[in-house]
């Protein structure tokens, strides 16, 4: 694990490059603080500058990046993993290989296949490959985007890095905030697609790469990979997909502990952090687990932690609990995490991930997670919500009933419900409406806040739960679950592993009867991991079949004591900040932390006032963190 930046100019000034990778690097030192290292060469008539900072987990010796082929001069530079290098190996073995790694058997995969190569490596990765013999820079980016890559065009540069300080850093230019994208934070939490909420600043989108012309300078960008929904396997039997869940699934969690280093495990209530860790644990005995508990009993998952490792001695008699706790008193992270995320997002996780991740990397340097299962298996209530409303009619009169009482929220949908797959996906988590958004911005958005090339694979998806999954894996995934996972974790130099986005796993998932997925008739979301957990004794019943409650804090009963709160919330709920920045309407905000109650809010709650007002402190805390002299100037120096 690492981070990358790099810059192509025409000026062929080394000593000027270095010194611009060097202040690049220094920005992304917190994910690879074991060492440095940058190129300069010469190619096409422009000088490529490659700069890489190294967390050393694989191949500890010989590993260092960038590296270069001693067959063509070709270069590649990678942050991530790929796991499945080893059996990669084999089809290059006959190559030079200067290192034990995986990133090398990346680039002579390259060489051999061209782009094609992209199709084979099973892992989470954002790299860059220098190819001299055709005059190109590469950019690629994993099927899921779990590892970040940004770029920019500004002036006569163009530059790319692993985060988005270091552009600002490289360009010698100050951020601007992108006014088109603020609407899509404020429906969404976050900023779905390629644009991002500065200007001029873009992300490579998840299963895509950048082709960048080191002749002309100009570049063309091209999906690899499309999570298809399309191709379902509708005469698979149950005990078919439980074998091979179970077979996806157990190679998936062993090829992830592939590491030179110790790798523990992120564990919560939930059953597909308890999975990983159990499958780990059958492995590594003594791993470590760890684990965040709340004072707030509805909001606390570790007395279900300590239920579950007490159930399962055979599993866990060698492992070690590590644990701590989340309060209000720490709600004094916000404005560090602000500046770390570098995209306002609005998730009730952050503050406890953040905790988790920096208890972690205390610990190890690297971590499995439960990350993805939700979105590829159908895990949130919106999805059973949607099959229910889709069925409905179809079903009994008995079913009906039992399914209003399951889920009250559904007789509501039953009459609003959109005939637009986008209108729906949303329909349910909206934060702020367009007039709501309009009395908040002053700018009323356009119908569809979601950029087109964002749009998900929908050609023959006809179920509405796989409509619905398939826009929460182009969008949310990557955009909002796995960009805080990767920013709250590298901002402690730990790597986070994700089994679940095993693209074998994935697709798997994406084939599977919805039934299967979200199953109506035991009123089950997962319905097969669940299963699969007990039939191959991951997990007890009890466990396995626990009711899921989402991972978050308790939000509503903070923010409804604003006297108790830290001054600069306190700052931001009266409407201080928010007039300062002349951005927001301050009147409106004041109403708003008002109104905040915590009575009837839980951790299943979709949307209250108390999200829409952590909405309005992120991003308040994001402005802040990014248009203040103080920290432009840092970028700049």
């Amino acid at each position: 694990m690492c981070g990358i930046n790099g810059i192509v100019v025409q000026e062929p000034s080394p000593n000027k490059i270095n010194r611009v990778l060097d202040q690049m690097n220094t920005l992304l030192s917190h994910r690879g603080p074991d060492n440095s290292r940058q190129r300069v060469y010469r190619v096409g008539g422009r000088t490529v500058g490659m700069g890489f900072v190294r967390l050393s987990i694989l191949d500890l010796e010989t590993g260092m990046q960038p590296i270069e082929s001693q067959a063509d001069n070709s270069v590649i530079m990678c942050n991530g993993q790929i796991y499945n290098y080893i059996e990669l190996k084999r089809q290059v073995a006959d190559a030079p290989f200067v290192s034990r790694g995986d990133m090398e058997v990346a680039l002579h995969l390259y060489r051999r296949r061209g782009l094609d190569f992209l199709a084979l490596l099973n892992g989470m990765y954002a790299g860059v490959i220098l190819d001299p013999a055709k005059n190109r820079l590469i950019l690629f980016r994993d099927r899921f985007g779990i590892k970040p890559l940004y770029y920019m065009s500004a002036r006569d540069r163009f530059l790319f890095s692993s985060e988005i300080k270091p552009l600002f850093s490289g360009s010698h230019t100050r951020p601007e905030m992108n006014p088109d994208r603020v609407a899509a934070y404020f429906t969404y939490r976050y900023v779905p697609g390629s644009h991002t909420l500065f200007r001029n600043i873009f992300r490579v989108p998840p299963g895509a790469y950048l082709e960048y012309d080191l002749d002309s300078g100009g570049f063309k960008i091209k999906r690899y990979w499309d999570y298809r929904l399309d191709r379902l396997n509708p005469d698979i039997t149950e005990h078919e997909a439980l074998e091979r869940f179970y077979e996806l699934f157990f190679d998936a969690v062993k090829i992830r502990l592939r590491s030179d280093v110790e790798v523990g495990s992120l564990i919560s209530g939930g059953i597909d952090s308890s999975a990983v860790s159990a499958l780990a644990a059958a492995r590594q005995p003594a791993i470590r687990l760890f684990s965040i508990g709340f004072d707030e009993a509805k909001y606390n998952e570790l007395p279900g932690v300590n239920q579950f490792l007490a159930q399962n001695p055979e599993k866990f008699h060698a492992a070690r609990l590590i644990t701590r706790q989340c309060g209000k008193k720490d709600l004094h992270r916000l404005p560090a995490l602000a500046a770390a995320l570098e995209e306002p997002i609005s998730l009730g996780t952050l503050l406890p991930t953040d905790m988790v991740c920096e208890m972690a990397a205390k610990q190890v340097k690297t971590v499995l997670t439960g990350e993805g299962a939700d979105e590829i298996f159908g895990g949130y209530r919106k999805f059973m919500i949607e099959q229910a409303a889709f069925r409905f009619e179809s079903l009994s009169q008995k079913q009906q009933q039992q399914l209003m009482l399951a889920f009250p929220e559904l007789k509501h949908y039953l009459v609003c419900r959109s005939h637009n797959a986008g209108e729906r996906y949303i329909q349910n988590e909206m934060l702020f409406d367009r007039e709501t958004i309009f009395r908040l911005t002053g700018s009323r958005p356009e119908a569809a806040v979601y950029e087109a090339d964002a749009v998900p694979w929908l050609d023959n998806v006809g179920e509405p739960v796989n409509q619905a999954i398939a826009y929460e894996t182009r969008f949310r995934l990557p955009d909002y679950v796995i960009l805080r996972l990767d920013r709250l974790s590298m901002r402690h130099s730990l790597e986070a592993r994700t089994p679940f986005l095993d693209y074998r796993l994935a697709e798997f998932a994406a084939g599977l009867p919805v039934q299967f997925k979200v199953n109506l008739d035991s009123i089950r979301e997962k319905y097969i991991c669940s299963n699969a957990y007990v039939k191959f004794n991951i997990l007890d019943s009890q466990t396995a079949y626990r009711r899921k409650q989402p991972f978050t804090i308790p939000m509503a009963d903070w923010l409804s004591a604003p006297e108790t709160l830290p001054d600069f919330l306190q700052d931001i709920l009266l409407g201080n900040a928010v007039r300062r920045q002349g951005i927001l309407d301050p009147d409106y905000v004041r109403t708003l932390s008002g109104q905040v109650s915590s009575r009837d809010i839980g951790p299943e709650t979709l949307v209250s006032t108390a999200d829409q007002v952590f909405a309005v402190i992120m991003f308040t805390l994001w402005y802040e963190a990014f248009f203040t002299n103080t920290l432009a100037d840092a970028f700049l120096k």
